[in-house]
């Protein structure tokens, strides 16, 4: 089997097991075999022992020997993988899961923007000013497959420019969220004047070093990502 197709079935393994995994389908406790895998998806037992070394790193199955394949209680899972986070706003969870992504965001981000504001070079701080723009043009025009490429540039940028390794480290985290949510159709037709306002805040106040400005606008910007949410069915009384 060549390499792209051996990726391509054991994503596919990993990606209907991981699902039931996370929707509660396969339950903790429950126990899994590789040669069960083999036969019911139809795969090599190479295939089948690579997809369960992925789903064992993301704390959701363990293995010992003598008592197999075992699915774990969510507490074990590595909530921060992005696959992980996909399968969980795909789920009947999704709404569970957009609530503890966005407080995540509202504690971090604000913090980010504000290093940002103080640690960024200038290079990051032309960058960011660029980016608040393009995402005023492409909100106006309804461009979202654009917008959307920009804005997780957006918030990538600030969290690489924040100084701390912590905070870089949860971009994929903050894509796969903004990903998730236009994929779910969770994302108005056009970003509200508002949201655009919010981002060319922040990117001016990052600009011009006003940590306590950029802090500001980035809660702004976040208030504005959860109002937007509410209409759309996402019931998130914790940020009222």
């Amino acid at each position: 089997m060549s390499r792209a197709g051996f990726e391509s079935r054991h994503g596919a393994v990993l990606e209907a097991i991981g699902r039931e995994i996370t929707e509660g389908e396969l339950a903790p406790g429950d126990t899994l075999t590789l040669e069960g895998m083999q036969g019911r998806f139809g795969v090599s037992r190479t295939v089948a022992r690579e997809t369960m070394r992925i789903l064992e790193s993301m704390g959701l199955v363990t293995s010992r020997r003598r008592v197999g394949i075992t699915v774990q209680d969510a507490a074990s899972w590595n909530v921060f993988d992005p696959r992980v986070i996909w399968w969980r706003l795909a789920g009947s969870g999704r709404d569970a899961q957009l609530r503890s992504l966005t407080e995540l965001r509202i504690a971090v981000e604000p913090l980010a923007a504000g290093a940002a504001a103080y640690y960024a070079s200038a290079e990051q701080r032309t960058r960011i000013v660029e980016l608040g723009a393009r995402l005023r043009g492409l909100g106006e025009r309804g461009l979202l497959a654009d917008f959307l490429d920009a804005d997780i540039a957006f918030h990538t940028l600030l969290l690489e420019a924040s100084g701390n390794e912590m905070f870089a480290a949860l971009a994929d985290v903050v894509a796969v969220v903004l990903r998730g949510r236009t994929r779910l159709g969770l994302m108005p037709q056009q970003p509200v004047p508002e949201a655009l306002d919010a981002h060319e805040n922040v990117a001016a106040a990052v600009s011009s070093g006003q940590y306590r400005k950029a802090e500001e606008a980035m809660r702004d910007l976040l208030g504005e990502v959860r109002d937007a949410m509410a209409p759309l069915g996402v019931d998130d009384p914790s940020l009222d």
